[in-house]
């Protein structure tokens, strides 16, 4: 196990023994893993909203002269990160309390791979509509990227390929693209001086494209030397 991989378990454990006592909870009030996932998806799409909402605000206040703050985007973030748990408890929960079956496996990653696509869309959306085409176009190689470690992992696992190598898998990106839509209301007015404050958005999206696709790589590689 590498120093990355440890200090994510780490992390991980950390969050388990915040989320365990209202998972308990929610169990003795006959909530159910699937359950979860489709709060999570629900609070997801919610945020992607938000997003799309966000632009077509800012262009409302630059057509009126006025300065764009992006609020709605720091909103989108905000409800990211607070949906983005469910992604951890569902999975915490089917263990735990013995709920683990292969139907809610496979609805569990089908619809993270749509709470992935609808925040991504939205912020290429975003980028296109204020007119950024290559901010937009850099969110298109990052919804490529993140699809892609996704779908290799899966096709590698069916082929019983052990695939776990790479660093930006999906908790990583949920945490970077929360920090972009984040900070780029929140420090709007300390950057704008200097550069346009999308970049603080447009920057880890960048992230994104560059090392999810190259985890999609490595983790081609790593199938290739385990296949005959």
């Amino acid at each position: 196990m590498t120093a990355f991989q440890r200090f994510r378990q780490a992390i991980q454990q950390g969050v388990y023994a915040i989320i365990d006592p209202p998972i308990r909870l929610l169990v003795r009030c006959g909530a159910t893993p699937n359950m979860m996932t489709t709060v999570g998806l629900i609070g997801n799409i919610a945020a992607a909203a938000a997003v799309v909402m966000a632009a077509y605000g800012a262009r409302l206040e630059a057509a009126m002269g006025m300065p764009q703050r992006y609020t709605l985007l720091g909103w989108g973030g905000v409800l990211t990160l607070l949906f983005s748990i469910f992604d951890m408890v569902d999975g915490r929960m089917a263990r735990t309390a013995h709920m683990e079956t292969r139907f809610g496996a496979f609805y569990d990653s089908v619809l993270d791979r749509y709470c992935e696509l609808a925040m991504l869309s939205a912020i290429a959306f975003f980028f296109m509509l204020l007119g950024h085409h290559a901010f937009a176009l850099v969110t298109f190689l990052a919804l490529v990227g993140s699809v892609m470690v996704s779908y290799v992992r899966a096709r590698g696992e069916a082929l019983g390929c052990d695939c776990h190598v790479g660093l930006m898998q999906r908790p990583e990106r949920v945490v970077v693209t929360t920090l972009g839509l984040l900070l780029t209301p929140l420090l709007h007015d300390v950057v704008a001086p200097w550069f346009d404050p999308l970049w603080l958005l447009a920057a880890p999206m960048a992230i994104i494209a560059l090392l999810s696709n190259a985890t999609a790589v490595a983790r081609i590689m790593h199938i290739r030397r385990q296949l005959p």
